[in-house]
């Protein structure tokens, strides 16, 4: 060890100590410190360098540990750097009021409550498990709490609606690949990036099964109805490229959610039907499978949720119901 630096570094430890140690005692453990520190070289860290910390990339690291999507470790990154970004202090050094600051400073730029909560939500996720871990001495989440959001009722797709966008899929190129991604979202449910990560022989044609890899890596089964299952198949028939995935682009590569997205917008303008998208038949299938019976739990492993309150988040109340079944309990 330099001597500069050790004599440097003594120095400050005898001044915090010299309020509360004797001459004697204090005397003692400079000693060993000294000698504990004996051929260690000590470095002093700058201010840019505590602003490279890595402890994100070790929460990061801990996340992928524990299965989450690439998707989810991609958006927690994201997040968390513009905040980091925005403050300009070291992670260690965030306190409740800098993050009331930023979420107010978003606010006022317009974002929605929804997205503030959001955002929200992977702040208290990251610095609780940051303080968890032992590797910040205070959590600035701790006192924060959820954001208000206004309740908007979710709206489904109705029969009705399902009939017109069916009617428009012969006025775009690959009307067929087209009708058969609808009818593949309507009857599992699925989650777009989960579609477009599957390959033919994920389908079962005999049995109308379809083996998907969910959220942590977690496979489940799905299922087609015969409708959608006769739709596919012609659609599968008719190809003529070599790529294994299920659905495929324009230029025979394997089908991209921005692509799902982007044809189903455009189809939704042809058929006049408003705010059409893929988690919306999701949302469907899980209030259509509940209105008819099927228990919430069954449910829920259609859907590939660990947790029931998320699965009836997607179940969307019908007011004609609603008010026939109180008609008939009291």
């Amino acid at each position: 060890m330099p001597y500069e630096a050790k004599a440097g570094f003594l120095g400050r430890t005898e001044k915090q100590l010299a309020d509360t140690l004797t001459a004697n005692d204090m005397d003692r453990v400079l000693r060993i410190i000294a000698d504990v520190l004996q051929g260690y070289e000590m470095i002093e860290i700058g201010q840019g360098q505590y602003q490279k910390d890595d402890l994100l990339r070790c929460y990061l690291d801990a996340l992928k540990v524990e299965g989450r999507s690439p998707k989810t470790l991609e958006r927690y990154e994201y997040v968390v750097r513009r905040l980091m970004k925005n403050l300009a202090v070291p992670t260690r050094q965030v306190t409740v009021y800098h993050i009331r600051s930023y979420l107010s400073a978003e606010q006022e730029r317009g974002i929605s409550d929804g997205t503030l909560n959001g955002i929200r939500d992977v702040f208290s996720a990251y610095f609780g498990w940051l303080h968890r871990e032992g590797l910040i001495e205070r959590n600035p989440m701790g006192n924060i709490g959820t954001v208000k959001c206004q309740k908007k009722q979710k709206k489904i797709i109705t029969p009705v609606e399902m009939e017109k966008l069916s009617s428009k899929c012969p006025d775009f190129r690959y009307d067929k690949r087209n009708r058969a991604i609808m009818e593949f979202l309507r009857a599992t449910g699925c989650r777009i990036s989960e579609m477009t990560g599957l390959d033919r022989d994920s389908v079962n044609m005999q049995t109308l099964e379809v083996v998907v890899l969910g959220k942590g890596n977690k496979e489940r089964k799905v299922y087609l109805d015969d409708v959608a299952g006769m739709i596919l198949k012609e659609y599968l028939d008719g190809r003529r490229d070599e790529n294994p995935a299920l659905f495929a682009g324009q230029n025979g590569e394997r089908l991209k959610p921005g692509g799902v997205r982007a044809m189903l917008k455009k189809l939704a303008v042809k058929a006049n039907v408003e705010n059409v998208h893929p988690h919306k038949f999701r949302r469907t299938l899980a209030t259509n499978l509940n209105r008819r019976g099927m228990p919430i739990q069954e449910v829920a492993h259609i859907l590939g949720h660990e947790k029931l309150d998320t699965t009836m988040k997607y179940v969307v109340l019908n007011d004609d119901d609603l008010k026939n079944d109180y008609r008939r309990y009291t």
